[in-house]
């Protein structure tokens, strides 16, 4: 992949839900190669951003163009992006193997109603090999850690694209050491691929040292930079104030109460 094609452009996006202007005229470019963190507070719109980018919900005004073309023209332009939702729930008795799972990001390829092909399973275990998780191919994937099933889901994104992948709050209920293996894994198959991805997380530091670049957002983009220069700086504050007041006034309210005098 050229390390100079844009792979994601937003122009001037901006996002209406139930009457309510969640995003107004976020711009950014990502280009091949490229890791982009998008932070900000509990509303800010993160979620609905990449949402809008894989044509789940509509763009009021602006225009994003994924890999080439605009987002949500066809079903085509989402199949070419490996996704890794939020947390989900996987009952330990779900009988899917881990292979399954992971196939299921190449339905895209080899289409609904025809038989994955050799490629087809040969992709899965390369992703899954990847991922480091080879050995657990055959296992049903309920058996499986929760750091075990985020790289399974990543390894389904793989199969889907190995040019975009867009994480919504990928190492969410990881505890610390499982988080920093999962960013360490998705910085290597960065680098070994060419990958371009884009990651939303609540936790700002560890997404920061992964990360080429973040994105700040609260609605309107507050500010856009290399990590040490957006963790550093005064719109990052300005962005997050909001929830910062709110904390702060439930401190005070507290601490009234418990000193009533």
């Amino acid at each position: 992949m050229d390390s100079e094609e844009i792979v994601v452009r937003c122009e001037d996006v901006s996002v209406v839900v139930h009457d309510r202007r969640v995003l107004e005229r976020i711009s950014f470019t990502l280009r091949a190669g490229r890791f982009l963190g998008v932070v900000g507070p509990n509303g800010a719109g993160k979620t609905t951003l990449l949402r809008a980018m894989l044509g789940l919900v509509p763009i009021a005004e602006g225009r994003i163009d994924v890999l080439g073309r605009p987002a949500g023209a066809s079903a085509d332009v989402a199949r070419q992006i490996g996704y890794v939702p939020q947390r989900y729930v996987i009952a330990p008795k779900f009988p899917a193997r881990v292979r399954d799972v992971v196939l299921m990001g190449r339905l895209a390829h080899f289409g609904t109603w025809r038989r994955p092909r050799r490629e087809d399973q040969q992709a899965v275990t390369d992703a899954l090999v990847r991922v480091g998780i080879g050995d657990r191919a055959e296992r049903p994937i309920g058996a499986l850690s929760g750091g075990e099933q985020r790289r399974v889901m990543l390894a389904q994104a793989l199969c889907a694209s190995e040019r975009l992948l867009v994480l919504d709050e990928p190492t969410i209920g990881l505890d610390l050491p499982a988080e920093q293996a999962f960013y360490a894994l998705l910085r290597d198959l960065q680098h070994e691929l060419g990958l371009a991805v884009i990651a939303v997380s609540h936790d700002l530091l560890a997404l920061a040292a992964a990360a080429d670049e973040l994105v700040c957002i609260n609605r309107t983009m507050h500010v856009h930079g290399n990590p040490d220069e957006v963790v550093h700086s005064h719109a990052l504050l300005e962005a997050y104030s909001c929830e910062f007041n709110f904390i702060a006034g439930e401190l005070a309210h507290h601490e009234k109460l418990g000193n009533p005098d």
